[in-house]
């Protein structure tokens, strides 16, 4: 992956410690006026170019990827950071605008489907395939970067107390932490993707 996130950022220390105390470690209820506000649109901001920078890494990989099990998952994980940005994007520029946590934006983002993909290729050859080790090397690269992103969204809805900002990042770590489930099923498939189909099956059979 390109650059770094901010959730890289944050926990390898890249950031200015100051930085990092304006723009995460602060109360998100009654900030000073102009400058933490300023910062907060900061953070936003570097979630947007996160979000961004997810969603080309999910495409890049689902290009190489040989496994179609494996390949749709990077497609649809890359289709709903798409949309993660989108409604990033457009709380940002209100905010911005009414220099205020805006009421009009919808915060609400579709189910993720990422949990469907593996279940769904059972029947096809092409999703037999063990993954190669650079395909699980980028697997495992996502996985770390979605457990950064819950463990940060968490602890930002933690630290606010308005209901809506509350809600917002409560929102932002339970996407995160679906992907994350759906990327450690992806890991354990393509390092052995026939035990992993004769496990759903039997626990289909078992009404599991």
């Amino acid at each position: 992956m390109s650059g770094i996130s901010i959730m890289e950022a944050l926990v390898k220390n890249v950031l200015p410690e100051s930085a990092i105390s304006s723009i995460m470690l602060h109360k998100c209820d009654h900030p000073p006026k102009g400058v933490f506000m300023d910062k907060r649109i900061n953070a936003l901001a570097f979630a947007l170019e996160n979000e961004e920078k997810e969603r080309e890494f999910y495409l890049a990989h689902a290009r190489k990827t040989r496994n179609m099990a494996g390949k749709n998952m990077f497609k649809q994980i890359a289709d709903e950071e798409k949309e993660h940005f989108e409604v990033l994007k457009k709380l940002h520029d209100k905010w911005a605008e009414q220099k205020k946590w805006p009421a009009t934006v919808p915060l609400k983002v579709k189910k993720s489907l990422a949990g469907t993909i593996l279940k769904s290729m059972s029947g096809k050859k092409s999703a037999r395939m063990t993954g190669t080790e650079e395909e699980l090397k980028a697997v495992r690269t996502a996985i770390d970067f979605e457990a950064r992103g819950v463990a940060l969204y968490t602890k930002l809805e933690k630290q606010c107390t308005d209901p809506k900002e509350i809600a917002f990042f409560n929102m932002l770590a339970g996407v995160e932490r679906e992907h994350l489930l759906s990327l450690k099923d992806t890991e354990e498939f393509l390092a052995d993707p026939a035990t992993w189909f004769q496990h759903v099956e039997r626990s289909g059979l078992d009404g599991a």
